[in-house]
């Protein structure tokens, strides 16, 4: 049933910018620094001797040292360790460590161990990349393919570590979401068909891996009720039962979608791998303003606070036989944005991240948005605004969100995809920002450096560990120091 506007406007009203949201995060408002700021410029970002200041000492962990090794910058009294480095670790079963790091998260495993389910973003033909996922007997989807997940066990003390092959044989493997009965739903971001690039099997999928249960994961079936488009990532809404998941694609950019499963549906280990193929109804959303004029891109939205009514469109072939999702959309009918990357279930909602937009959006150019779908209200809110980052390259700009996490102490942490520089960085209730980490490892030269994308980041069930990635080479992160609980800001 849609919104109407005495509906939307009494619901803006308890979503705006300034309401407190229940739970970990709170809000995220009109930002300063690289939040919220259209300039781009990160206020107080400055570079000493190796350090990142300026931000106030409340803000974050204080400034980021240098790392002797070359890996990882961190705040003083934090550290990490390498739990997995593509090329030089190696699975249980003797090969090394897959390459290209990204989407991951985190489960309890057995006996205080912790399971670490990590993507593998390899794209086309196995023969392309020097270490592509393994094909485990059992294991392998399409045998052509470079992709997968990894499953990374990590002892109490973190003094053990151990891989083996989740999934083999699925293609640039982004994003996903853990869900609520402790599987993974890796995605695939990309569509190739049967006779494509190489491939035997149609991809553009997403598929279930379960970390505690090797034998679940035999015979790789994709979940083609979620439909066949460039999947990025993935959540579940436990009390209602819908999966949300985004899209990373353009010309036209892509959709941001909602699954409800069919009448008398339970959630539940395996329950996915037994839908069928149509089982379900897979919808795009379609937002309005508070005068109920549709919305036909988010990066119309210049200011953190915005709120737009949802309503959903029905999509006609879900498994993209002719026509890709996307494109069987006619202008007027759906809301679309560039780059729809990450996305984490926290405080009753969505978070999803709108990595950038550029001249292939219709709004105002951005260097990052991060939105929360709030499924009672039936509203999206954009919490956090990256201005145009005129100079990436200066010392701790920041640009292109892209994986994101509710932290256990508040706040969102946040993985950096964009140019020059790449970070962990905080955003606090009031959207203020902090950096937590930067990627050292130089895969450029001395004269010419260059820096890859962050990856990944979670935190471990217990909030003492905090996850990350650094995707080429593929390097899987654990950074441990004294967290403390962010202080709640009340206007």
């Amino acid at each position: 049933m849609p919104i109407s506007r005495r509906d939307f406007t009494t619901r803006s009203a308890a979503t705006g910018a300034g309401v407190a949201l229940a739970g970990s995060v709170g809000v995220l408002a009109s930002a300063p620094g690289a939040l919220g700021n259209p300039s781009g410029h990160a206020r107080g970002h400055g570079h000493d001797g190796g350090r990142e200041g300026g931000h106030r000492p409340e803000l974050g962990y204080g400034p980021l040292l240098s790392d002797p090794a070359g890996v990882l910058a961190l705040p003083e009294g934090f550290s990490y360790r390498i739990l997995t480095h593509s090329g030089v670790t190696t699975l249980e079963s003797g090969e090394t460590t897959p390459s290209n790091h990204d989407g991951t998260a985190a489960f309890e495993g057995p006996r205080g161990t912790v399971l670490l389910v990590n993507n593998h973003e390899l794209r086309g033909p196995r023969g392309g990349w020097d270490h592509p996922v393994p094909l485990p007997d059992g294991l392998v989807y399409d045998p052509a393919a470079a992709g997968g997940c990894t499953v990374v066990e990590v002892s109490r003390h973190g003094d053990h570590v151990a891989e083996w092959v989740g999934i083999a044989g699925t293609s640039t493997n982004c994003a996903g979401g853990a869900t609520p009965w402790g599987t993974w739903l890796t995605c695939e971001e990309n569509t190739d068909r049967a006779g494509e690039n190489g491939m035997t099997k149609d991809h553009g999928y997403v598929f279930e891996v379960d970390p505690c249960d090797r034998r679940a994961n035999l015979d790789p079936k994709p979940v083609k009720a979620l439909g066949r488009y460039d999947h990025e990532a993935v959540v579940v809404d436990t009390r209602r039962g819908h999966l949300y998941l985004t899209e990373d694609a353009s010309g036209p950019n892509g959709l941001f979608y909602r699954w409800t499963p069919p009448r008398n549906f339970r959630q539940g280990r395996r329950a996915l791998r037994g839908l069928a193929d149509d089982a379900g109804v897979l919808q795009a959303m379609r937002c309005h303003d508070s005068g109920g004029r549709f919305v036909e891109d988010l990066s119309h939205a210049t200011r953190a606070g915005t709120v737009y009514g949802v309503d959903w469109a029905e999509v006609p072939d879900r498994d993209a036989r002719t026509t890709p999702v996307r494109k069987q959309f006619a202008d007027g009918e759906v809301t679309r944005a560039r780059k729809l990357e990450g996305m984490w279930w926290g405080d009753g909602g969505a978070y999803f991240v709108s990595s950038f937009a550029r001249d292939e959006s219709p709004g105002t150019p951005h260097d990052g948005q991060v939105w929360f779908y709030d499924p009672r209200r039936r509203t999206v809110t954009l919490k956090v605004l990256l201005g145009v980052n005129p100079d990436p390259g200066r010392p701790g700009s920041l640009d292109g969100p892209d994986n994101v996490t509710v932290s256990p102490y508040g706040g969102l942490i946040i993985a950096e995809d964009g140019e020059g520089q790449q970070h962990l960085f905080g955003a606090t209730d009031r959207g203020e920002t902090y950096p937590l980490a930067r990627n050292e490892f130089n895969i450029g030269t001395e004269d010419e450096p260059e820096y890859s994308e962050m990856t990944g980041v979670c935190f471990s069930p217990d909030g003492d560990t905090l996850f990350a990635g650094i995707q080429t080479p593929g390097i899987l992160l654990a950074v441990t120091g004294p967290w403390r609980r962010r202080p709640r800001h009340h206007r």
